[in-house]
């Protein structure tokens, strides 16, 4: 591959910024709501299950939408910059809440800004992608993001139980990064593309081959609850909150190390290969945490799990992006968003009710499973063509 290809726009590095400092904000306060939910607020796994699964999945049910609106207007930036503000504007009601329900609409607008954003900045990433480096692109993207996601929780660390800072203060300083990504994503030069003419809703520009893969990742993260649940099964474990998060940063450096790689694989062996070896780790992992008796391997599992998103999360959106038409990018990322936030769901309340009522095994043998059918039908079912529609 040459020097030019292997290259990163502009752009790409300049939102990778943006993915970074909006994770930092996240996952500063993310490995804390537990903690803040069950000691300080008192509220129930069931209700935190709940919590988490209606912030993720409006998050992703609004990314449909906003994806839709960004193709058509044809202009992916703006409707990005709102996005973001809506997330710093509610980082500090989380902080502020008394009960569950202002916690409930903290996430709700937190994740609705996380929505508003999404499909629009990967489809401002697309657009300056091509076949050859679009696994790249995305996996720098990730690579940053997860990077973000390594130092948070890093940050509440050192914040917490060194300098002895309150839960709802830390919750409280997550505004900064916030404010910094929307400050990155304000300094995108967006260039209008000239096949756009048309305002309209299109779905002729998604292929066979897209469908297929919405469905069969849709099966798959029907079983892929809230990561919330992973955390709450290390304290279960007997694990200190410190060290705990200290696992969580350990699953996050593996998916910051792995993401950009996974990329690069991805362009030269094909997403599907790449994908159909991170169902495979998260079935293995997450059966594992069905059975682990020591927290030795708390560890260890913890590690493995950060495969899979590095090998899945850039790579599935390239695949997105490979098999849609160029005038479409943003509606094809917003149906994916929105039908992979309607899955976690899913997966989140089903997760929480299955860990009351008979323990924490059945969540992650329920997801485990789950992810094995969609692995068994991505083999079988999904034959992806050689050329990718629309081009670049």
């Amino acid at each position: 591959m040459s020097k030019e290809k292997t290259k990163l726009p502009v752009i790409a590095v300049v939102i990778g910024l943006v993915s970074f400092f909006s994770d930092v904000s996240t996952e500063m306060a993310y490995p804390l709501l537990p903690l803040f939910i069950r000691t300080v607020l008192g509220a129930s796994t069931v209700e935190l299950g709940i919590i988490e699964g209606i912030a993720e999945g409006t998050a992703s049910i609004i990314t449909g939408f906003s994806g839709w609106i960004s193709d058509w207007f044809h202009r992916r930036k703006w409707i990005a910059v709102f996005g973001y503000g809506t997330t710093a504007l509610a980082k500090p009601l989380i902080a502020m809440a008394g009960g569950v329900p202002l916690v409930l609409v903290g996430r709700f607008l937190d994740r609705f800004g996380k929505g508003v954003r999404s499909a629009p900045k990967d489809a401002l990433l697309a657009d300056v992608t091509t076949p050859e480096t679009r696994g790249r692109i995305f996996g720098f993207e990730r690579m940053m993001d997860s990077a973000g996601a390594v130092l948070g929780p890093a940050f509440s660390l050192l914040l917490v139980y060194s300098l002895g800072f309150h839960l709802r203060t830390v919750l409280l300083l997550t505004v900064f990064p916030a404010i910094a990504a929307l400050l990155f994503i304000s300094l995108v030069d967006e260039r209008p593309r000239a096949e756009f003419q048309k305002r309209r809703f299109l779905l002729d520009g998604l292929s066979r081959d897209f469908w297929i893969f919405l469905i069969i990742n849709t099966i798959f993260n029907i079983g892929n609850s809230s990561n919330t649940f992973l955390l709450l099964k290390a304290t279960d474990m007997g694990m200190g909150v410190m060290t705990s998060l200290a696992c969580y940063m350990l699953y996050n450096a593996v998916y910051s190390l792995g993401s950009y790689p996974a990329g690069i694989i991805s362009d030269r062996l094909g997403r599907k290969n790449v994908l159909m070896l991170g169902f495979a780790i998260f079935s293995i992992v997450y059966f594992g945490f069905a059975l682990v008796s020591s927290q030795a391997w708390i560890w260890v599992l913890f590690a493995a799990y950060g495969l899979y998103p590095a090998l899945t999360d850039g790579v599935s959106k390239a695949l997105a992006v490979d098999t849609t038409a160029p005038a479409v990018r943003a509606t094809a990322i917003g149906l994916f968003s929105a039908s992979l936030g309607l899955s976690r769901l899913i997966a989140s309340i089903i997760g929480g009710l299955l860990w009351e009522r008979m323990g924490s095994a059945a969540t992650f043998y329920y997801g485990a499973a789950s992810s094995l059918l969609a692995l068994i039908l991505f083999a079988i079912i999904f034959k992806p063509r050689r050329t990718v529609v629309g081009g670049r």
